[in-house]
């Protein structure tokens, strides 16, 4: 059974380069996919073997699995970004900036999230019962002292107090943040880093281009 899994890792070997740099989707990135013994298929941007494991680059971060779990790594054409839907006057903007200023948290990055949570939708409530444009579970709210999360002032500051708390938990590591907030802080110390959901990759993608396109503003 050892020589099989030795086996399994030298063959594996050979297809994994040098530790890939790439965190950041950027335009014209050139992505893979991981095929996983699941039959889970894993848009991944670099590879590379640790011990027993494989770390898989995914959008801002690393997920850890078994090397017997990978079956295999399937090379894909250049995908662009799709365009930003930024909005040119952003809604809410006076709460947001005071909520930026009041927190230390780049308004931008603010206006980011809430485009992505809520479409800058105040009375917005996800199938897990997520309110208010910052999208706050209700036990979220509850320890933030938010008494209505659909009252836009309220939510604002309670969510960027939150994205500030992730930002500082993960040493201003953003995707790691943005995972967090999107999939919880269990979540991503389960997977030691960003979780392998699509919900939340897509999720974390779409705020960094909305980041991004509102930073060339």
């Amino acid at each position: 059974m050892s020589g099989m899994h030795n086996r399994r890792l030298a063959k594996l070997s050979l297809l994994i380069p040098a530790a890939l740099a790439f965190v950041f989707v950027t335009p014209g990135a050139l992505a893979e996919t991981a095929v996983l013994r699941n039959g889970q298929r894993l848009r991944i941007t670099g590879y590379e073997r640790d011990g027993a494991l494989v770390l898989l680059h995914v959008v801002g971060g690393r997920v850890a699995i078994r090397t017997e779990e990978l079956t295999a790594i399937q090379p894909e054409d250049y995908f662009p970004l799709r365009a930003s839907e930024a909005p040119a006057d952003t809604p809410y903007g006076d709460l947001i900036r005071s909520a930026a200023q009041k927190h230390g948290v780049d308004e931008d990055l603010i206006s980011s999230v809430i485009a992505a949570e809520s479409d800058f939708n105040p009375r917005a409530i996800s199938r897990k019962r997520a309110r208010g444009l910052m999208q706050l579970m209700p036990g979220t709210a509850a320890s933030l002292d938010v008494a209505d999360a659909f009252d836009p002032a309220q939510n604002v500051d309670a969510g960027t107090r939150y994205l500030k708390s992730l930002l500082e938990q993960y040493g201003q590591d953003l995707t790691l943040a943005l995972a967090a907030y999107n999939a919880g802080p269990d979540r991503v110390a389960q997977y030691r880093g960003v979780p392998p959901f699509p919900e939340t990759q897509a999720y974390i993608r779409r705020v960094l281009q909305q980041y991004s396109q509102r930073k060339k503003k």
